[in-house]
C-alpha cells in the first residue's frame, strides 16, 4: 500500500491533492477503499455543490456495505469524475488517479494546515492495526 507524499489525509480516510492555486482533488485512500471491498456504485456530488469539512458529501457502495464520504475542508465542487458512474471499480483499481471523486475550488489554504500528511496518517493508519 502506498501513501502519496504530496497528499493529505483525514481520520475518516479521504485525501485531497492540490492541483494548482484554487483547484484540488478529493478522492478516497487505498486503505479505505480495501476496507470497503469492490465498489459497485458511487453517488457523485453535483457541480456546484457547497461541502463543508467532516461532513457526508458522497456516498459510496461496495458488496459488502454502503459508506459515507466526508469533506476534508470547506470548498465547492468544481469538477467530479464522470468515468465513475459507469467505472465505479476505478475507484478500487487506482483510488489516487483515476478513481479520484471530484475536484474542489474556493476552499480557504489554511485549512488544509489541519489535515494530516503521508507520514501522520501512515502513523495513523499503523496505531490503528
Amino acid at each position: 500500500m502506498t501513501t502519496p507524499s504530496n497528499y493529505y489525509y483525514t481520520k475518516d480516510h479521504e485525501w485531497i491533492h492540490i492541483e494548482s492555486e484554487n483547484l484540488a482533488k478529493v478522492g478516497i485512500t487505498y486503505f479505505a477503499q480495501s476496507e470497503l471491498g469492490d465498489l459497485v456504485f458511487v453517488d457523485i456530488p453535483k457541480v456546484g455543490t457547497s461541502i463543508s469539512k467532516g461532513k457526508a458529501f458522497c456516498v459510496v457502495e461496495s458488496t459488502k456495505a454502503a459508506s459515507d464520504v466526508y469533506a476534508p475542508i470547506n470548498a465547492e465542487v468544481c469538477e467530479t469524475n464522470a468515468s465513475l458512474t459507469d467505472k465505479p471499480e476505478l475507484v478500487n483499481q487506482s483510488p489516487y488517479d483515476s478513481g479520484w471523486i471530484c475536484k474542489i475550488k474556493n476552499y480557504e489554504k489554511n485549512d488544509i494546515t489541519t489535515l494530516m500528511t503521508a507520514e501522520q496518517y501512515d502513523t495513523y493508519l499503523h496505531g490503528k492495526k
